[in-house]
């Protein structure tokens, strides 16, 4: 660091200084934060009495995992500059990752509270009120951006996304029309209006979509995205193969675009079956004894957030949605590691009750008996959730095969289950969690209950009625009707769940038959018969 400082001594003007900000910046976006770290701390030495450098001092930090001293480095920050707004948002966001979660919210919920908190700010409250699953707060934000910014896309954008989330489809659906008006090239605008309703002969966007297709794809996002779209509204016009044209398209270029390697998750859920075995679950200390977490967990499009609704209508639970801080703790005790499977290693060795309270520590201060996690991909950490949190409830949420991995197969996740997009990963991806969940059986018969997504369906008021005793609760009528549930929701079943129980999904895939054919070979030739139920 010596020639950094000595380059930076002499450097005293604005100019020279937002100069090398900007290096910082520059580094911390190509992840190169040892680099930005050694950079930010001469920045800080040579201007101390500017917050700037503690920003950014805070944010390398951070990116080289050094919660402690990324806080420190905030608080300096908020000390030399009260009002500074990315200075108090580096407090935030540091606060949430470090576990401090009702610290943070404090904060987050002042900034938004404040009227000069306005623009790109204003914005960026919202999101992190997103991410915290407070979508009505974040609402409230995002329509203050819009009555700022009434002709700004992407702010608009951001309304209707919250809009979503509490429930206001219609108002949701006119934002994003406005929002494709004002930027037809937004594909994601497109297609989260596709989801909003089940278009009908009189009132689709099938003509604009596929004149939009029909154009140069100068983004191929956009355009992958608006083939998503036009597949959903075709097949709800029961334009069946001209729908899987579409969607094949879209997938098809979506799987172009990332550098994914199914095989890595195969090998990874492997690994955790050997790693968190019976053995693991014999030697592990006794856990975090907080009964109140509640994980919902499967693959995605299984029902999870169908029995997510089911049970916050019941009015000792409370939702939290999906959430990534299981995932972040287990990075925190399993850090450093240099692969997957030293991260899977490292994690088996940490104390299963320091786990559970870390992720206890991050559960949303609110009054309840249940604290329901939905997120489904948790299904990965079921055997370290025994033991971590030995009285907090599993539920696995299961779904006929071919029908799960077809309904996987036309949602456009964007950054999320990269396997979605190729019938060949998505075959392969079902066949290893397939095997994992065969492990969690095995190694602990009565750790979760299992739950049909076709038998809730077809019996709805049986199941839910065993899924409220799992829990511990007493009965609620209120659990039939999960479509009155108040609570927002924001997946990719949104607008379903606010619908009664239907059953036009259960067999959805026939329709399809000779399109999944490859993927029902290839998962009778990993045993799972793909045309039954489990």
């Amino acid at each position: 660091m010596g020639e950094a400082d000595d380059r930076l001594a002499t450097s005293g003007s604005d100019t020279e200084l937002d100069e090398h900000l900007r290096v910082v910046e520059s580094l911390l976006r190509a992840g190169r934060g040892p680099a930005a770290l050694d950079v930010a701390q001469a920045l800080a030495a040579c201007w101390p009495e500017r917050a700037e450098p503690r920003i950014l001092l805070g944010r390398a930090h951070q990116s080289v995992g050094r919660i402690d001293e990324a806080t420190r480095a905030a608080a300096d920050a908020v000390a030399l500059a009260p009002r500074h707004p990315a200075a108090r948002m580096l407090q935030v966001e540091i606060d949430l990752l470090a576990g401090r979660t009702t610290a943070g919210l404090a904060r987050l919920r002042a900034l938004a509270a404040e009227p000069q908190t306005q623009g790109r700010l204003l914005q960026d409250v919202g999101r992190l009120l997103t991410h915290l699953n407070l979508h009505a707060e974040a609402e409230q934000c995002f329509a203050r951006g819009a009555g700022m910014a009434p002709t700004d896309p992407e702010v608009l954008y951001n309304w209707a996304t919250a809009l979503t989330a509490i429930g206001r489809l219609e108002d949701a659906e006119r934002t994003l029309d406005r929002v494709v008006e004002l930027d037809p090239g937004d594909g994601d605008a497109y297609y989260n209006r596709a989801t909003l309703r089940r278009q009908t002969p009189q009132r689709n966007h099938v003509a604009a979509l596929e004149a939009r297709t029909g154009q140069p794809p100068a983004d191929p996002a956009a355009r992958l995205a608006i083939d998503f779209a036009l597949a959903k509204e075709l097949e709800d016009l029961g334009e069946y193969p001209r729908a899987f044209a579409a969607l094949r398209r879209g997938a098809g270029l979506r799987r172009q675009l990332l550098r994914y390697r199914v095989e890595d998750d195969v090998a990874a859920m492997a690994s955790i079956a050997a790693a968190f075995g019976a053995g693991y679950l014999a030697q592990a200390q006794v856990g975090c004894m907080d009964e109140r977490p509640t994980f919902i967990v499967g693959l995605p499009r299984s029902g999870t957030t169908l029995v997510d609704r089911i049970l916050s209508s019941h009015s000792s639970v409370y939702s939290r949605g999906e959430s990534s801080d299981l995932a972040a703790v287990v990075m925190r005790h399993g850090a450093p590691a240099g692969s997957k499977e030293q991260l899977i290693a490292r994690t088996a060795a940490a104390p299963p009750a320091t786990i559970g309270a870390d992720y206890c520590a991050r559960l949303p201060p609110v009054e309840a008996a249940r604290i329901v996690d939905k997120t489904p991909l948790n299904f990965l950490y079921v055997g370290l959730l025994r033991a971590a949190l030995p009285r907090a409830r599993i539920i696995h949420v299961r779904r006929h095969p071919l029908e799960v991995c077809y309904a996987i197969y036309k949602t456009l996740f964007r950054m999320a289950y990269p396997f979605s997009y190729s019938l060949e990963d998505l075959g392969q991806y079902y066949l290893a969690y397939s095997r994992l969940m065969a492990h969690w059986r095995a190694t602990d018969p009565t750790g979760m209950l299992e739950v049909e997504y076709e038998d809730l369906v077809l019996n709805q008021e049986a199941v839910t009625r065993r899924l409220v005793d799992y829990c511990g609760l007493p009965w609620q009528d209120a659990c039939l009707a999960f479509e009155r549930n108040a609570q927002p929701t924001l997946t990719a079943s949104a607008a379903q769940v606010r619908q009664p129980m239907y059953r036009s999904s259960l067999e959805r895939s026939r329709v399809y038959a000779a399109e999944l054919e490859p993927l029902a070979r290839l998962l009778r030739e990993g045993g799972v018969d793909p045309g039954a139920r489990w």
